[in-house]
């Protein structure tokens, strides 16, 4: 669906229905009083008395076909007092998925009826608008013949504005920065629902060279034989039961006028299918685990949609990747092997590999840039599910303000994370009689000791964040936001982080 901009006031707007979001017990009119210009037959509508403002209610109403706006679609957001961004968004989402279904083909967004809304303010709201639109029509449809049965999304969303006074620059872009924050989680959700044989970590890597050169930033990948010159021993020991070896894709992005910086890292667990390795899954819901690698998909989807607005930040993502299979050459329980910083791990699971790539990618990171700070996003722990469950991810940090800006950026665009610790007394757990360190603790607090695996490897200087997405990656039911699937969870939080720079 394309966004375009109507300029010229209400009486020349034009769309096939205006969206129009109301509160209970308002008056629409007296409320937004450009709707009567622009669509003047709304005062006479009979249904507009049916029309109580409640949530959820959707009141489609008709006006003359040939006017230029014969239809207004009005949208319940319930009491005044009680409105939410996040009600704002399943709103837009639930009356856009009603116009895809009446097969209603361009959208009108009233920018004048933000004003009296009580969240947000005119640009945020108009960001957030866009983005629920534009995600509200996502469908995975990469592997399916067209259905003759479903009708095609709307082509065109409008916002209109009351007159050229007030098209602001800053609106403008505002709009476009929910297009291109909708823009990145769909590239996440597609790379996430592609199937293991059609997107293995080689397949990843081809991928994220063809994003590259789409939007412009820095690309370069580490095959087999550069991970065992790099040492990295772990990540080489997760993919060595496939016949498909692994990658550590590298990028960044870094406009000329702070190329000098100290980037952001963003590293993402890549592995692209996770059958446990020797320690086999449960055949149950394996197919979810085509979906262990959003965490690289998520950066990969960050590091375009950063370098598609010429955010003025450096920032470097790295990919971790991985296929973790049971084949004849697998780590078996009980191996030991040489991570890159030099520290041996001893594998009691063959199932605990991810924190495995990504130890290595943060000894990478090190290596290789000063960082101002450092955050890991990863499918990590089926603990950390059970003890958030499906809306809250885990948030590991020691750093009190890395850690508030990563809850303040989840939160105001609805990816809520909790604050869990980083008890040091567990990484007794992580002690071995044959190494440095085992990959795997206690069952209880398993969330905690994978994290604490993975902070030994980090610089104690180092602002480093953990987010484990373990059981907010997928969507068991479809939402007015997600349909089924892998929902790309983390890919807003962190476009909105490095929109306003961590450090």
């Amino acid at each position: 669906m394309e966004l375009h901009f109507q300029n010229l006031g209400p009486k020349n707007w034009k769309a096939d229905v205006m969206l129009v979001l109301c509160c209970e017990g308002e008056d629409m009119l007296t409320r937004c009083p450009h709707l009567d210009t622009a669509a003047p037959w709304l005062a006479v509508a009979p249904a507009m008395r049916d029309f109580m403002g409640k949530i959820g209610e959707l009141a489609l109403l008709h006006g003359h076909p040939e006017l230029p706006v014969p239809r207004v679609l009005a949208i319940g957001l319930g009491q005044h007092d009680s409105v939410s961004m996040g009600g704002v968004r399943k709103a837009v989402a639930r009356a856009v998925r009603l116009c895809r279904d009446r097969g209603i083909d361009s959208l009108l967004l009233p920018e004048p009826a933000f004003f009296a809304l009580p969240v947000g303010g005119r640009e945020r709201l108009l960001e957030e608008c866009v983005c629920a639109a534009l995600l509200a029509l996502y469908r995975f449809t990469a592997l399916s013949k067209p259905k003759k049965d479903i009708p095609p999304d709307p082509r065109r969303l409008s916002i209109g504005f009351a007159d050229p006074q007030d098209s602001l620059d800053s609106v403008h872009s505002a709009a476009r920065r929910g297009e291109n924050t909708a823009g990145a989680v769909r590239l996440a959700r597609n790379l996430a629902n592609m199937p293991s044989n059609l997107l293995f970590p080689e397949a990843l890597a081809n991928r994220a060279l063809e994003v590259a050169r789409k939007f412009g930033f820095h690309y370069s990948v580490l095959d087999e034989k550069d991970l065992a010159r790099e040492g990295m021993g772990a990540l080489l020991a997760v993919g060595q039961g496939s016949s498909r070896p692994p990658r550590l894709i590298v990028l960044e992005h870094a406009p000329e006028e702070c190329a000098e910086n100290k980037p952001l890292i963003l590293i993402g667990k890549g592995i692209t299918f996770d059958t446990g390795g020797i320690c086999l899954k449960q055949a149950a819901n394996m197919h979810h685990m085509k979906c262990d690698m959003t965490g690289a998909a998520v950066v990969l989807a960050v590091i375009a949609a950063l370098a598609g607005e010429n955010i003025p930040r450096r920032v470097v993502g790295l990919l971790a990747c991985a296929e973790n299979m049971p084949g004849p050459r697998a780590t078996r329980p009980g191996d030991v092997v040489t991570a890159a910083n030099g520290d041996t791990i001893e594998i009691l699971n063959t199932d605990a590999e991810g924190r495995l790539a990504l130890c290595d990618a943060i000894t990478y990171a090190q290596k290789h840039w000063s960082a101002a700070a450092m955050i890991d996003i990863a499918t990590l722990t089926g603990a950390c599910g059970i003890a958030l469950g499906n809306e809250l991810a885990g948030l590991f940090c020691d750093n009190d303000v890395l850690a508030e800006r990563l809850c303040a950026a989840g939160g105001a665009c609805g990816e809520n994370f909790w604050r869990m610790p980083l008890w040091k007394p567990y990484a007794e757990h992580l002690k071995s009689d044959v190494a440095d360190i085992t990959n795997m603790g206690r069952r209880e607090g398993g969330a905690i000791t994978a994290a604490l695996f993975l902070q030994h490897f980090v610089d104690d200087a180092l602002p480093w964040a953990h987010l484990d997405i373990a059981g907010v990656d997928w969507t068991d039911k479809k939402t007015p936001l997600c349909p089924k699937g892998g929902n790309g969870f983390g890919a807003r939080t962190l476009l909105e982080l490095t929109r306003g720079g961590a450090f």
